[in-house]
């Protein structure tokens, strides 16, 4: 169930969330700084994101990570599901890579279950090992060294776009 609005952790710069619960819609929206641990998100999460890290130990919604273009989001999807639900338009979608995640990752849900007694965090916790093949991260694909911003980000050619019209207009 629900137990957090929509637009938790909107632009947040700094701070931490530990919630026993799902989150609505627009988790983590903006957010440049912020640590969060949840047990489920509605659509949109980590839209336009920036910076800090989400895990997400339950079903996240559709369109996860658009326009995300720093931080990172882990998600627990045991069922399988969450790649049909991600947004590909700026973020690479890959298993854990390497110990520091394992290590991030095992430390942020271990913080959570201390301070909400989760069900859920325990179990993963329980059996990690085998959680941990049913994780996935989500990351802002790296620019290509011959690609410039301007050809990274379609808001950026919009805006170049109409600024020379703006400029031909002009007397």
């Amino acid at each position: 169930s629900v137990i957090i609005g929509n637009t938790v952790l909107y632009g947040a710069t700094g701070g931490s969330l530990y919630a026993a619960g799902k989150a609505g819609e627009r988790l983590c929206v903006r957010n440049s700084g912020g640590y969060a641990v949840v047990e489920g998100c509605g659509d949109h999460g980590c839209e336009y994101m920036t910076g800090g890290v989400a895990v997400i130990l339950g079903e996240a919604g559709r369109n996860f990570g658009a326009g995300m273009s720093g931080g990172v989001a882990y998600v627990y999807d045991p069922e399988g599901v969450f790649p049909g639900r991600v947004n590909r338009g700026m973020v690479e979608l890959t298993r854990l890579a390497g110990d520091s995640d394992e290590a991030l990752l095992k430390t942020m849900i271990a913080r959570h279950y201390a301070l909400t007694l989760s069900p859920q965090a325990k179990a993963i916790l329980d059996g990690w090992e085998a959680a941990l093949t049913r994780f996935w991260k989500v990351a802002p694909r790296p620019m290509s060294e011959d690609a410039t911003a301007q050809e990274q980000d379609p808001r950026l050619l919009e805006a170049a776009a109409l600024q020379a019209i703006l400029a031909e207009a002009s007397p």
